[in-house]
């Protein structure tokens, strides 16, 4: 959890009252925050660097406050008292609205952006009055979203700069960092971009930002009409538009590799900060103009609808509220909302602040907040149960328990992996339907959610094709597999997968060892009785033909048994026959 250092005076004013520490505190447990501690400036010194450093730092008192990890709107001063205000009932949720011009500033973005960031949104928050407390508030936000959702600059970097400093339109490209010179902030001389990197190499604060874009033959830069360069990002602005507190007119870019998260961070920025400007909580739109000429009209601040029912509400969280009071307490968690008494459900407004709001359980959550976990009656349940093991893993570890007996290995293999392992490597074409796939991977071995067990024991004999030989290994767990009927798109399928690998094919070991679960599951082989199991000759793209064989229960096929084919075999960098079978234990149940 993010936690939030303010000072305790300026929190007093904008609340317009004087709490004691204690009274604070229960205000935060009341809003499902914590306050963490109550120190000074000089003390956070003293603990964070030395006793001699502290001389001349002021003696205010900071309130350190910790704060849910979703709730961006939360990690300045200005969203936490709009939020206390609003929640006590003592201001409406600020309408937040969007200006727009005849002319609104452009930014082109160039192809080049493509090869390292290729997202860019901005805005203009105008007649803006800081003083020196807004003005550290200002930067203190920007520094918490860069350690929070921007995950340390690498998914969004944000750039704020005096507009009246600089002439539109703007131009977001990507170029050679030694094409790249300009005047850093707070730097005296014009540096070339591979030049800065050398400088910021030792710098306390930067120097973790730079293998974001350092090894890229291009890096990512902003500039004005007339060359001027705004920004580097995601490291560093330039000094030419930096941000004082005579700024008046701010335009905010940030550039992201993740749209969304971009628009998050523009939408949040502006609604904390809109309020200091002459009309407040509004910002002016600006236009995005990609290379294939299309337009993107930003901030978006967009407001959504969402309906819940009372009956429900009161359902999940115990109560027992009429309609209007469970609108109310929705509106004191700025999410105004309206009744259907008809319906008897609840609409609910989403403000662009709480993108927290994902999905109609975060709502039930709001209500239980501005209600009170304390006001929920403590019952005992009308029922008594006795705690006892899922039978599916009750039956998992009766299978590993009787696997291990006949002299097989038990591992535990990664749940993702790469596209080729699941395809490829296995003879098989990549199955679009069936195969949940990671948005945004990391690392080319962890694309997609496994659908087979097969693939991960592979992986581990290649790895460990050292050890003497035959090698007997077996994995009870699941596998990841796309549903449209289950309520988040994918389901878990539990399965055992069981191999042997050895200077011989083993095919009679391992149908051996099929064999003995169906044993140990009391269930005969019968090539006539649909009831019980059956072996029955089948082609598999990753098995040798000729020697593979689907298994039924009950007259559906749970699984596959056969001897490995070799173009399989090599695909892992194995070079011995192998055998293996895998099914599924789901119907034994």
């Amino acid at each position: 959890m993010p936690t939030i250092n303010i000072k305790r005076d300026l929190l007093f004013e904008a609340l317009g009252k004087t709490y004691t520490d204690e009274e604070f505190d229960n205000l935060c447990i009341s809003y499902g925050l914590e306050l963490d501690e109550v120190t000074s400036e000089k003390q956070m010194v003293i603990k964070e660097q030395s006793e001699s450093k502290s001389e001349g730092v002021s003696d205010d008192i900071i309130y350190r406050i910790d704060i849910p990890a979703n709730r961006y709107d939360l990690l300045c001063l200005e969203g936490l008292v709009d939020a206390l205000l609003v929640f006590q009932k003592k201001i409406e949720p600020p309408r937040f609205n969007i200006l727009t011009t005849k002319a609104p500033l452009k930014v082109f973005v160039k192809p080049n952006t493509k090869q390292i960031r290729p997202y860019v949104v901005a805005a203009v928050l105008r007649d803006v009055t800081f003083n020196q407390a807004r003005y550290a508030s200002f930067i203190d936000l920007q520094d918490k979203l860069h350690q929070n959702i921007c995950r340390k600059r690498s998914l969004v970097a944000i750039g704020t700069h005096d507009l009246d400093t600089i002439k539109g339109p703007f131009t977001y490209d990507a170029q050679p960092p030694d094409d790249i010179k300009f005047q850093a902030l707070n730097q005296t001389e014009v540096h070339s971009a591979t030049k800065l990197m050398d400088i910021y190499s030792t710098h306390a604060q930067l120097k973790q930002y730079l293998n974001i874009i350092k090894d890229s033959s291009v890096y990512p830069i902003i500039t004005d009409s007339d060359g001027v360069v705004l920004s580097l990002p995601p490291i560093i602005n330039g000094h030419h538009s930096r941000i004082t507190l005579e700024t008046k007119n701010i335009f905010i870019e940030c550039t992201a590799t993740d749209l969304k998260k971009a628009n998050i961070v523009l939408d949040t920025i502006l609604c904390m900060f809109s309020k200091y400007s002459s009309k407040k909580y509004t910002a002016e739109r600006c236009e995005v103009v990609y290379p294939d000429k299309s337009v993107k009209l930003y901030p978006e601040l967009k407001y959504r609808k969402e309906t819940v029912s009372r009956k429900k509400i009161n359902s999940y969280l115990g109560i027992n509220e009429n309609i209007d009071n469970l609108a109310s307490a929705l509106t004191s968690m700025c999410l105004k909302s309206s009744t259907h008494k008809q319906s008897d459900e609840v609409s609910v407004e989403v403000p662009p602040t709480r993108h927290d709001i994902i999905h109609a359980c975060d709502i039930y959550e709001d209500v239980a907040i501005a209600y009170g976990y304390n006001n929920i009656t403590k019952t005992l349940p009308k029922t008594t149960t006795v705690g006892s093991q899922l039978p599916i893993n009750s039956l998992s570890d009766k299978i590993r328990s009787e696997i291990a007996q006949c002299g097989f290995n038990e591992v535990l293999t990664f749940s993702l992996c790469s596209k080729d392992d699941v395809s490829t490597k296995l003879r098989k074409p990549f199955d679009v339907e069936r195969t949940v796939r990671i948005s945004n991977p990391k690392t080319l071995e962890f694309q997609v959610a496994r659908t087979n067990l097969l693939s991960g024991l592979l992986k581990t004999t290649a790895a460990n094709k050292k050890m003497p030989l035959p090698m007997k290994l077996f994995e009870v767990s699941d596998v990841v597999l796309r549903d449209l009927k289950s309520e988040v798109g994918a389901r878990n399928e539990r399965r055992v997968c069981a191999l042997y690998y050895g200077k011989t094919p083993g095919f009679e070991i391992v149908h051996g060892l099929m064999d003995r679960l169906m044993q140990i599951l009391n269930l005969q082989f019968s090539p006539k009785d649909g009831n019980t199991y059956q072996i029955k000759s089948a082609n598999d793209e990753s098995y040798f033909p000729g020697r593979c064989a689907q298994i039924y229960y009950r007259g559906v096929s749970i699984g596959v048994m056969g001897v490995v084919h070799p173009e399989v075999i090599t695909g892992y960098e194995l070079n011995m026959p192998c055998s293996a079978f895998e099914i599924n234990i789901e119907p034994f149940l």
